[in-house]
């Protein structure tokens, strides 16, 4: 199959395209043939090789954790996905190797949700990583209905879902953003403030009291600062610090693999209730074009490779 990897550790410029073995599909995994995959800053960090200390690495290593695409075969224990159904999945496993920059994709069937056919290739390849992180770090800080959630980075990836989700839950919602991205934030159903030094100012003039949660996608500064505006600092959590944020007494979220809160997620999208902004899909021969835009920092929503 053709595929994107890496054989050493480094930026775009050690990404190739280039044939790699089909993937082995286990007794309950499921071969899904992949139209779009989603790009995500943990892609280019595990390409850095941040990630070896967390994981068991090998080399080479397909890239990618996110998929969407149609199911090729099954295990002979899988009973609820066919070959044919149109499935996404969070395709993040115990090692880093086999990824979703591929053709060819094969994952245990916890990993997959059926796909709605309203879904477009592109946002379900891009939705799973991102929404799940949101929803799981809403979750863990019991964001629900009456409360205000700060979004930190509220026009990227996971957070301009976490707007979307919260606002669906009942919220109130007060995003970070650059100002060129207030609009969009607006648009979102949250209200907009500078990232910055005078973010804490920002948001107590518009929540004197302070806000009942915070989720954080950005890491540093964002951390102290949700604990500082949050009532309850045990209600903050980040994707991004773990030493951090567990220090200002909040919660580390590393998203988990959910099949139903997947399902969950594309049914908010296929009913309107959520959209995902896909601000640019790439082919798979262009995933280096797409990590260096992802690296840049400034990506309006997702980034999606089309195969």
């Amino acid at each position: 199959m053709r595929a994107v990897f890496h054989s050493s550790y480094g930026g775009p410029e050690v990404l190739e395209v280039g044939e790699q073995p089909d993937p082995v599909v286990g007794p309950d995994s499921v071969l899904v043939r992949v139209k779009a995959a989603g790009v995500n800053p943990v892609d280019f960090k595990i390409g850095a090789g941040y990630l070896q200390g967390a994981f068991p690495s090998f080399l080479p290593t397909i890239a990618g954790w996110d998929a969407a695409g149609v199911v090729e075969a099954v295990g002979p224990a899988v009973h609820d996905l066919a070959p044919g159904d149109e499935v996404l999945g969070y395709l993040r496993k115990d090692f880093v190797r086999d990824g979703c920059y591929a053709e060819l994709v094969a994952g245990n069937e916890r990993h997959w949700a059926l796909k709605p056919p309203a879904l477009s290739w592109e946002v379900a390849g891009a939705l799973p990583l991102a929404g799940l992180t949101a929803l799981q770090s809403l979750e863990a800080v019991r964001a629900g209905s009456g409360d205000t959630v700060l979004v930190h980075a509220a026009s990227g990836g996971v957070g301009h879902l976490a707007v979307q989700i919260a606002r669906a839950r009942g919220a109130r919602v007060i995003g970070t953003a650059s100002e060129r991205n207030h609009d969009f934030v607006r648009s979102l159903g949250a209200e907009p403030v500078l990232y910055g030094d005078g973010l804490v100012d920002a948001v107590r003039a518009l929540a004197p009291e302070g806000v009942d949660a915070a989720v954080d996608y950005i890491g540093g500064d964002a951390i102290r600062q949700s604990a500082e505006l949050a009532k309850d600092p045990a209600r903050t959590a980040s994707n991004v610090d773990p030493q951090a944020v567990a220090k200002v007494g909040g919660l580390y979220c590393f998203v988990k693999p959910d099949a139903a809160q997947l399902a969950q997620l594309a049914a908010l999208v296929a009913d309107g209730a959520v959209r995902v902004e896909v601000q640019e899909a790439f082919p798979l021969e262009r995933a280096a074009d797409a990590w260096k835009a992802q690296m840049d920092g400034h990506v309006r929503g997702k980034l999606v490779l089309t195969v």
